[in-house]
């Protein structure tokens, strides 16, 4: 049985392909503290890595861990490793704050090999979805949250939040909406959505694709109250087959980056904010049937 340190080994050789497939710089003493800070539940986790075409954001890999075990506090490990450092910015107190109010099902980690630690998912269970009027009262939430809660409530969304995104590197936090009928995904839904949130009208293509997307999610800062970004992720086992042309970059990537299980699962993620649109492509290199769960989605 191979030894955990092994293991890890075999991780940092697949985040270095990938970086190298993105043509970022990667190096063992920049990831390798990420990964034994964190050892063998990363191992046992789903892994997924993420690339994006946003101009702001394109210089980085991220690589996740979405399966994490609900009785460690990751934010802890991550201080006390010095993977981020102590804070007075309300992002700081945020995750305990969720931990004392609502169940939690399980953690995700995101880390950049530019980046570093990223961001801390607190999933809630199936049976715990979480109100967004409840979750802006936390004193540490962004002040945008509740400034929207109305409008979450117009989309039939208010009650439906599956899991929070706690980004300190970027000071964000994003709100997720999993499990959500077909009709919050037709095209006038979506359109209605971004009229709502002051953002340019989508695109046709756009819309073709999010019509297939089983998530949505808006991304909140402390600076300013408006939404910063909405998200609507596809899951696919070939992402070719996509009613859209997917982006050159990410379709040269489809047969090359690094999987090691049989079972292939891609996500393409089309992103909007005031700028524009934009595009994410995401691969599990670690793929696992149970997060689906978590993804309130059949994965068909």
């Amino acid at each position: 049985m191979p030894t955990t340190e092994s293991e890890l080994n075999d991780l940092y050789a697949a985040i270095e392909k990938s970086a190298r497939l993105w043509n970022v710089p990667c190096t063992r003493d920049t990831i390798w503290p990420n990964l034994t800070a964190y050892g063998t539940m990363l191992i046992q986790s789903v892994i997924s890595f993420r690339v994006v075409t946003d101009a702001r954001r394109s210089g980085d890999v991220d690589y996740r861990f979405l399966t994490l075990p609900k009785d460690i506090d990751p934010y802890y490990i991550a201080l006390s490793n010095r993977l981020i450092s102590e804070t007075d910015h309300p992002v700081g107190t945020l995750l305990d704050q969720v931990r004392k109010q609502c169940p939690i099902d399980s953690y995700g980690i995101d880390i950049g090999v530019v980046g570093g630690f990223k961001k801390i998912w607190p999933f809630f269970p199936a049976d715990g979805v979480q109100k967004v009027s409840e979750l802006a009262a936390l004193p540490s939430m962004p002040p945008g949250l509740g400034d929207h809660v109305r409008m979450f409530a117009r989309h039939g969304l208010e009650d439906r939040v599956g899991l929070l995104g706690i980004d300190y590197h970027d000071k964000t936090m994003n709100v997720y909406f999993p499990g959500l009928p077909a009709d919050c995904f037709e095209p006038r839904a979506i359109t209605s959505l971004h009229r709502e949130a002051g953002f340019p009208d989508p695109s046709d293509q756009f819309l073709s694709l999010t019509e297939k997307a089983f998530d949505i999610y808006a991304t909140f800062s402390w600076e300013s109250p408006r939404i910063e970004r909405l998200c609507f992720p596809v899951i696919t086992p070939d992402p070719r087959t996509l009613p859209v042309q997917i982006e050159p970059r990410f379709e040269q990537l489809v047969d090359q980056v690094p999987i090691s299980t049989n079972d292939r699962r891609f996500t393409y993620a089309a992103t909007s904010s005031p700028q524009g649109e934009s595009y994410k492509f995401s691969w599990f290199y670690q793929w696992q049937p149970r997060i689906l769960d978590k993804m309130k989605t059949s994965g068909s």
